[in-house]
């Protein structure tokens, strides 16, 4: 377990190249409305679990029908190219296109939802590790299930060279350098959770914890935190002891790969950050924290007894508060109002 304080807080751009994430709301109901069951999730108090003022979880279990956040993401990359493509989107409004991405989880869904709703074609690559389980729910969305590669990133790679050679396109929920315009709209759909978590939250939060990966939910909710609640809340960014990318990108100024061993937080052992949520997190970021699996681990039959049953991705920021230690390193007192994002159902 470590901390690291965020010395570019407030100071703007930390790479050049790279865009900020969005805040745009505007045409988010919108066309997030042409998606299959697009309701709001709810935000539940948790009193009485952990020792705060107040707890809020805003809970993506069921976002969309597809079990996470993420359903927010290519779905609604995909919701936008229709709506450019046709006055009135429907089943065909993208016939002929075909999107492909690497997937070790729900981004893989997300696209092959919103793939099969407008009547374009969905490739997802997977790697030797993913679970069949997984294959058959892409499948199950009518997407075309490839299996390349030993991991994620051998999966992406592959991906990419199949775009490629044959005129996909390819939509990635990561960034890297020169592919930034479709991951920064695929960022502005999870604006949508942080626009009505600030609808849903009565008061502030002081404080708030969000897990990262590449950091792409991370950036875009906490730069729509910024706009509507300014500087008050703290904002730490929790991420996998093993895959501390965003933690010794910020350290060094400048984006790192952290390798290390596999993490039972799947979602989030990610080795590179998106450099759109970099850029994001160094402006808005207040803290990065990192946690051990068996930190994590021990929090997740306390978070499903009292209601919100998940994965270790799904649970690493709520453990954050959960966790006694974590607070002590983090000053969590009896005084702070937290939110946390509990981001995707129990596998």
């Amino acid at each position: 377990m470590k901390t690291v304080t965020n010395p570019y807080r407030g100071k703007g751009k930390l790479l050049s190249q790279a865009p900020l994430p969005s805040t745009n709301s505007n045409r988010l109901a919108q066309l997030l409305s042409l998606c299959p069951a697009s309701g709001v999730t709810p935000l539940t108090e948790a009193p009485g679990l952990a020792p705060v003022s107040r707890l809020w979880i805003k809970d993506e279990r069921t976002r969309m029908n597809l079990g996470s956040f993420k359903a927010l993401g290519a779905a609604y990359v995909i919701a936008c190219q229709a709506s450019e493509a046709t006055e009135t989107p429907d089943n065909t409004s993208l016939a002929g296109r075909t999107y492909v991405t690497a997937s070790a989880g729900n981004h893989g869904l997300s696209m092959a939802a919103g793939a099969r709703v407008f009547g374009a074609n969905a490739v997802v690559f997977i790697s030797e590790t993913v679970p069949e389980s997984f294959a058959q729910r892409l499948a199950a969305q009518g997407a075309r299930v490839v299996r390349e590669g030993v991991d994620y990133a051998a999966s992406m790679s592959a991906a990419s060279r199949a775009a490629n050679d044959n005129d996909w396109t390819l939509l990635s929920d990561s960034s890297w350098e020169g592919y930034y315009d479709l991951p920064h709209l695929l960022m502005e759909g999870y604006v949508q959770m942080a626009v009505e978590a600030v609808d849903q939250c009565s008061e502030p939060p002081t404080l708030i914890l969000l897990q990262a990966g590449v950091g792409g939910m991370a950036g875009a909710v906490a730069a729509c935190f910024r706009k509507a609640w300014g500087d008050d809340p703290r904002i730490v960014v929790v991420e996998p002891a093993a895959a501390p990318a965003l933690m010794a990108s910020i350290q060094a100024g400048a984006p790192v790969f952290a390798d290390g061993p596999d993490s039972i937080m799947g979602r989030l052992d990610c080795k590179e950050p998106s450099l759109i949520a970099l850029n994001g997190l160094a402006r808005d970021a207040d803290l990065f924290l990192t946690l051990d699996d068996d930190t994590v681990a021990a929090q997740l039959p306390v978070m499903a007894e009292a209601g919100f049953e998940t994965t270790a991705s799904g649970g690493a920021g709520l453990a954050a508060v959960l966790d006694a230690d974590s607070r002590n390193l983090l000053k969590i007192g009896p005084q702070d109002r937290v939110l946390c994002i509990v981001t995707e159902q129990a596998s």
